[in-house]
């Protein structure tokens, strides 16, 4: 061999050297051969049979906006009920148009909706609609109350009491980052857990959150639940919250 073709074929040999574990890194990375596990997507829910005709609309109160004072005052739950819960049912009614959410129920959406780009807009408002909904309907005027009932043996069964319910209950509504909501929940076995969600997420939203169940109880931690009697200070408010729940709904949510 000539020592121009020895030199030659030494740099590339010595250039492959170098260069292979490069190629093998591209290829693994390319070809998804990998031991890293791949996220696996959540499975699509079957189109449902029940399809919807009229608009959504927004639900009136079962009480008089100023029913729930001292414990949330009239203009709160004038401007909480009347314009952002109002918005969410026009914003909805606009998103679903033209979408394959367009004749679904708001049970429907709630099941199915995931968290594409595409769905967000319906996601937020879908969401805030089902779950002020939801709301409205555990409140009640009056003095406070307590469960009782399978309700209560359930809760002592997680909790150790009812006090120590509202105690890792609150800790929790306290512990939520910016807005969201906290549940108390039954699973498929009929335990109780409490859990949190950012913006408008809940429970029913088997594709979004990690932890799915039935709400028993939520809790509306965004600002405007609160901020114009008790501005900042969202521990009175969630004391307060306890002061108006109609636990008797609540038992037949968990009753269900």
């Amino acid at each position: 061999m000539e020592k121009r073709t020895f030199l030659k074929t030494g740099v590339f040999l010595g250039f492959a050297a170098a260069f292979s574990p490069l190629l093998e890194a591209c290829k693994t990375k390319k070809g998804a051969t990998s031991d890293a596990p791949v996220p696996s997507t959540p499975p699509m829910l079957p189109p449902p049979k029940m399809k919807r005709t009229e608009p959504f609309t927004l639900p009136a109160l079962p009480y008089e906006t100023g029913a729930l004072e001292p414990h949330i005052d009239k203009m709160t739950m004038e401007i909480h009920h009347g314009k952002h819960h109002a918005a969410y049912v026009t914003n909805l009614n606009d998103a679903v148009k033209g979408t394959p959410y367009a004749e679904y129920t708001l049970e429907d959406i709630i099941a199915r909706i995931s968290t594409s780009d595409a769905d967000k807009k319906i996601r937020n408002n879908g969401g805030g609609h089902w779950n002020h909904s939801f709301f409205w309907n555990q409140l009640t005027p009056g003095p406070a109350s307590t469960p009782g009932g399978a309700l209560l043996t359930a809760i002592n069964a997680a909790y150790g009491s009812f006090d120590l319910f509202k105690e890792t209950f609150s800790g929790a509504s306290k512990g939520v980052f910016g807005s969201g909501w906290t549940w108390l929940c039954k699973d498929k076995d009929g335990k109780l857990f409490i859990t949190t969600t950012p913006n408008q997420d809940n429970p029913l939203m088997l594709q979004v959150v990690k932890q799915t169940g039935t709400p028993l109880l939520g809790l509306d931690v965004w600002e405007h639940a609160y901020y114009l009697k008790y501005q900042n200070r969202r521990p009175e408010y969630i004391t307060a919250f306890f002061n108006v729940i109609n636990w008797k709904e609540v038992m037949l949510r968990y009753d269900k």
